[in-house]
């Protein structure tokens, strides 16, 4: 038995050893906000309340070009197109911006009437969705959008249900649905088609959730909350998956 714990003890050290040392990326001049890995894994865009957006490398700790600079106010959220050759930014400058990898211009501004709080593509990169709110934000924007990206323009009327900011919005993996996470404290699945709810509101958070997300597979939506509590549900009926997973104290 000692032989066996001490085998177990060198393999432990050996791993923790042979671990490679973090990658810290330093530039931003105030809070780092939302940060999103490239689809190939070589890259990481990061946006801030600096006002800017920066890709950096994946592998070292270094930054790829110059930051990309053209929001009024902090970035919210960032997100990769699926072929990872464009980048969308959400900002509380009430646009949101797409920025070409390649060359580092923006290539596009889409404006509303309130912050965008979070943006993702669609699976075909053909539709951005987003969450809106906070406190300057008339009620009818506090939904969930979709925006056509070749136009510019919203592609369908907002997705209306819930009543306080959405802070979180993912397409499905096949791209036939939207999660939305919202400071009402619910979870809320949308229909891209006919822009209606199919599945919710999901309740049990007791405080606002900040970030929903699908499973690979589209079957199953994982949120987590100011409550402090990490939740997984069934995307088709909303049931909840076993028990909350505690630990953290605050959101």
């Amino acid at each position: 038995m000692l032989n066996i714990l001490s085998s177990i003890e060198a393999y432990v050290k050996g791993q923790l050893q042979s671990r490679p040392p973090p990658i810290v990326h330093e530039g931003h001049k105030l809070p780092v906000i939302s940060v999103a890995f490239s689809p190939d894994g070589n890259s990481v865009a990061s946006g801030s309340y600096d006002k800017t957006i920066r890709i950096w490398n994946a592998h070292r700790p270094s930054s790829i070009g110059e930051p990309l600079t053209g929001h009024s106010d902090g970035v919210e959220s960032v997100a990769y197109s699926p072929l990872g050759d464009v980048i969308a930014s959400g900002s509380d400058d009430k646009t949101i911006r797409l920025w070409d990898v390649n060359t580092r211009r923006q290539s596009g501004v889409i404006k509303a009437n309130s912050e965008f709080i979070s943006v993702d593509f669609s699976p075909d990169a053909k539709l951005i969705a987003s969450g809106c709110g906070y406190s300057s934000s008339p009620p009818a924007s506090l939904s969930v959008q979709l925006w056509d990206v070749q136009k510019m323009t919203a592609a369908a009327n907002p997705f209306k249900g819930h009543n306080f900011w959405v802070s979180s919005v993912q397409f499905s993996p096949d791209g036939s649905r939207v999660v939305s996470g919202s400071w009402d404290t619910t979870i809320r699945v949308w229909d891209v088609e006919r822009g209606t709810t199919v599945v919710g509101p999901l309740e049990g958070h007791t405080n606002s959730v900040h970030s929903v997300a699908f499973s690979p597979d589209g079957s199953q939506i994982v949120s987590c909350s100011n409550d402090g509590t990490v939740r997984m549900w069934d995307a088709r009926d909303g049931k909840l998956i076993g028990n909350p997973y505690e630990g953290h104290t605050y959101g």
